[in-house]
């Protein structure tokens, strides 16, 4: 727009002069008087926005964000109009605790109803858990201890003993989920329903078998959300979590960049994978990777959380894609 410059240097000005530079000061201050009523009408009467709040579009308030070993502290991070292009989900530990009763007892039952002599008591599952996905964790158990008797001899004969295993073990999971035994974390429909109505993509990223994976989506979030969400699980990839892989696909896939994605993880390995696939990354602890090492998350917490003990939101996760904490 042109801008008109008025010269008021000279001791004496006209008549038309001083009408003009009179008329100027009050559309000035109309001008004030309707962008105040613009931003009163657009942020209510809410304290601490001012003007500046019209061309910017992050808002400053204080949140409680867990970090390092689950303390509290006062940080201040920018809640952002700004939304994640996609929200990636694990499954085991996020979307429901499943690995202490179930993933465990499915693999004690399998083992039992084969007779081979093997039970994973809670501690030792916790170890083979730093282990992505349920074949390899068999096939890393048997080669530190020692094959079962009716184990095959042939590195090829134990793969398919290994997938026999796994196959009859995710048969008995399902059964286990769709008796709806173990219930969804807090917080965690609540979260997929925000990114849902906004638009963001959601997907389940997992190095569990797919059928399980798709069982806990269906039968504990509904068919409703299930038919929204995308799975990416298994043998999807042929290298599972520390490595990027399982979540480069989901970002190819879902046509989305990976910076503009934010992962809910609860381990040190899914950690991992998320970062390395240049996506923003929130842990929710679970029972088993408390004491995990989650220095390089964007932020840490004991679950997402449901009202009135909401731990963090959509917002939050897009003030993830911005530079959020601020002294």
């Amino acid at each position: 727009m042109a801008s008109t410059v008025i010269s008021s240097s000279s001791s004496s000005s006209s008549p038309s002069t001083k009408a003009l530079l009179s008329h100027r000061k009050a559309s000035i201050t109309t001008l004030h008087s309707h962008e105040r009523a613009f931003s009163s009408s657009l942020f209510g009467t809410r304290p601490g926005i001012t003007r500046r709040s019209i061309t910017t579009t992050t808002t400053t308030a204080t949140r409680p964000v867990i970090r390092r070993g689950g303390k509290h502290s006062g940080v201040r991070c920018s809640v952002s109009s700004a939304l994640p292009s996609a929200l990636l989900f694990d499954c085991d530990g996020v979307l429901v605790d499943t690995e202490k009763d179930g993933h465990r007892i499915s693999f004690n039952d399998t083992f039992a109803e084969r007779e081979l002599g093997v039970t994973w008591d809670v501690d030792l599952y916790g170890e083979l858990l730093k282990i992505g996905g349920g074949k390899e964790r068999m096939t890393a158990y048997f080669n530190k201890t020692g094959w079962p008797e009716k184990a095959p001899k042939s590195d090829e004969e134990r793969k398919e003993f290994v997938a026999a295993l796994h196959k009859r073990k995710t048969e008995l999971f399902m059964a286990l989920i769709e008796k709806q035994l173990l219930p969804l974390r807090p917080g965690v429909a609540k979260l997929i329903d925000q990114a849902l109505g906004k638009g963001v993509k959601v997907a389940v990223c997992s190095t569990s078998n797919e059928k399980a994976v798709s069982a806990i989506v269906s039968c504990l979030l509904g068919p409703e959300r299930a038919g929204q969400i995308k799975i990416f699980a298994g043998d999807v990839v042929p290298r599972k979590k520390p490595d990027p892989a399982i979540y480069t696909l989901a970002a190819s896939t879902l046509g989305v960049e990976p910076s503009r994605c934010v992962v809910v993880e609860d381990s040190a390995i899914g950690l991992a994978a998320a970062k390395a696939a240049g996506m923003k990354c929130i842990v929710t602890k679970s029972g088993y990777t408390a004491d995990e090492d989650f220095l390089n998350a964007d932020a840490v917490f004991d679950c997402i959380g449901d009202p009135p003990e909401e731990r963090f939101d959509l917002a939050f996760c897009g003030s993830l894609l911005e530079k959020q904490y601020v002294s």
